[in-house]
C-alpha cells in the first residue's frame, strides 16, 4: 500500500469536513498539509518533492509557476472539463473585469510554457471554488444603506479604532488601496499592478493610519475576526465568507459590504507537483475530477463559496440551500452550516444578491503583483507597527 494523496492547503479548504466522503469514494487516503498562505506558496514553489497537490489560489500561482514546480494539467483527463462555468475559463470582455489577476489570463498553458487566456490542451491550475469578497460589518447599529456604500468606509473616522485589514499581502493591500481610491485619497494608473511609488503612497497611509490608531492590528487566522467581533472591539473588517457565516451562527448581525465599487474577487484552484507521475499521478487525477463532481461543492457552498461547476452543485444541495447561496433569494428554512449548526435564519437573504449579479460587480481579482516582493517587504514593516501598538505577539506567523 503506497502512501497518502498530499495534499497542500491553507484553511479556506473545508477539508475536515469532506476528507472521510472523499476517502470512501476514491478508495485511497488523503493527507492534508494545511498553512497560511505565504507558507504554502513558499513550501509550492521551492519544495514540489513535499506535496501531491497544491491547493491554493490563482493569485499566487505565477511564483509556483516560475520556479517550474507544477506540472501542466490534461484537460481530457478532466471530466467535467467541459462543464466548467465559462466565468471560471474565460476573459471576461469588461475590462473593468480584467484588473488583477483573472483565472484565465494564467490558465493555459502555451506551447512554451508561458500562460495565457488562449485555449489550450493544458492548463496550469483546475478552477475550483471562488468568490467575491468585500469587508464585514457589525450592522447592530449601524444603517447600511445609508453608512456603508463604499471601501471609503474603511477609512471613515466615525470607526476610528474599530477596522481591521487582513494580513495577506496580496489581499489587505487591495483592500486598503480601493478604499483609498474610492475616498479620493489615491488615484491609480493600474490598481491591480502598482509602481513601486503607488505603493509607498499605500503602505505611507496606512502607516498614518496605524500611528493614529485608527487601524487595529491586522488578522491572520479566520477565527480571529470572530472573536473580535463578538468583543465589540471591531466594527469593520476585511473579512471570508465562512467567517461570516460562523458569526451569524453565533448570533451576531454582521453583514457583508456591497460596495458601489465592486468587490475584490477571488478564485481556487488546484496544481500537481512536477514530481507527480505513475500511479500517484493517476490518484491525484482522480482527487481532481472528485472534487468537481458535486459533494465538494455543496460543502463549500455553505462557507459562501461558488464551485466551478455550479450544475453538479445543485444536484448536491437541498433546493433552499441552492436558492439562498447560489440564487440570493430568502432563505425558505434556517440553514446550516458546515458543521451542521443553524447558522442562516429563515427570511435572511445574502447580501449582494446572486451568484450572478455578484459575479458582475467586480472592482479587482486579488493579485500577486509585479512589485510582489517589494510589497511583501513594505507590508510586514506596516504588520509589525500595527502589531506593536496595541496587541504584540498578535500575529500568528
Amino acid at each position: 500500500m503506497t502512501g497518502p494523496l498530499r495534499i497542500l492547503t491553507t484553511e479556506i479548504q473545508p477539508w475536515r469536513f469532506l476528507k472521510e466522503r472523499a476517502e470512501a469514494d476514491l478508495g485511497f487516503p488523503l493527507e492534508f498539509i494545511e498553512t497560511d498562505f505565504n507558507s504554502a506558496q513558499r513550501m509550492a514553489a521551492l519544495e514540489p518533492d513535499s506535496y501531491d497537490v497544491y491547493d491554493q489560489c490563482f493569485h499566487n500561482l505565477d511564483i509556483v509557476w516560475y520556479w517550474r514546480a507544477v506540472q501542466p494539467i490534461e484537460t481530457k483527463r478532466i471530466s467535467q472539463w467541459d462543464n466548467i462555468d465559462p466565468f471560471s475559463r474565460i476573459s471576461p470582455p469588461n475590462a473593468g473585469r480584467n484588473l488583477g489577476d483573472v483565472p484565465a489570463s494564467r490558465l493555459y498553458v502555451q506551447q512554451d510554457l508561458s500562460l495565457s487566456d488562449v485555449p489550450s490542451a493544458r492548463i496550469s491550475m483546475l478552477p475550483t471554488f471562488y468568490n467575491f469578497d468585500s469587508f464585514a460589518v457589525n450592522a447592530a447599529d449601524i444603517d447600511m444603506e445609508r453608512d456603508i456604500r463604499s471601501w471609503a468606509a474603511l477609512l471613515d473616522p466615525k470607526w476610528a479604532g474599530q477596522v481591521a485589514l487582513v494580513d495577506e499581502p496580496a489581499i489587505g493591500l487591495f483592500d486598503l488601496a480601493l478604499a483609498l481610491s474610492a475616498s479620493g485619497q489615491m488615484t491609480f494608473e493600474n490598481i491591480g499592478n502598482m509602481s513601486v511609488q503607488e505603493i509607498d503612497g499605500v503602505i505611507d497611509r496606512a502607516t498614518s493610519l496605524v500611528q493614529s490608531g485608527h487601524l487595529s492590528p491586522f488578522w491572520l487566522r479566520a477565527s480571529d475576526p470572530v472573536d473580535r467581533f463578538l468583543s465589540g472591539e471591531l466594527k469593520l473588517a476585511s473579512i471570508w465568507s465562512p467567517t461570516l457565516v460562523e458569526m451569524k451562527r453565533q448570533g451576531l448581525n454582521v453583514r457583508q459590504a456591497h460596495p458601489t465599487e465592486g468587490y475584490r474577487a477571488w478564485h481556487g484552484g488546484m496544481c500537481l507537483s512536477r514530481c507527480l507521475s505513475g500511479a500517484t499521478l493517476d490518484r491525484a487525477y482522480d482527487w481532481l475530477n472528485w472534487y468537481l463532481d458535486g459533494p465538494a461543492g455543496a460543502i463549500v457552498a455553505r462557507q459562501g463559496y461558488y464551485m466551478s461547476v455550479p450544475d453538479r452543485v445543485k444536484e448536491c444541495l437541498p433546493k433552499a440551500d441552492w436558492d439562498y447561496w447560489y440564487e440570493g433569494l430568502p432563505a425558505a428554512e434556517p440553514l446550516n452550516d458546515v458543521e451542521g449548526h443553524i447558522a442562516i435564519p429563515k427570511g435572511h437573504v445574502r447580501s449582494g444578491g446572486s451568484r450572478t449579479e455578484r459575479a458582475h460587480h467586480i472592482a479587482l481579482w486579488n493579485t500577486t503583483m509585479d512589485e510582489h516582493n517589494y510589497v511583501v517587504r513594505r507590508w510586514n514593516e506596516l504588520v509589525t507597527l500595527a502589531s506593536s501598538k496595541t496587541r504584540p505577539n498578535r500575529r500568528a506567523s
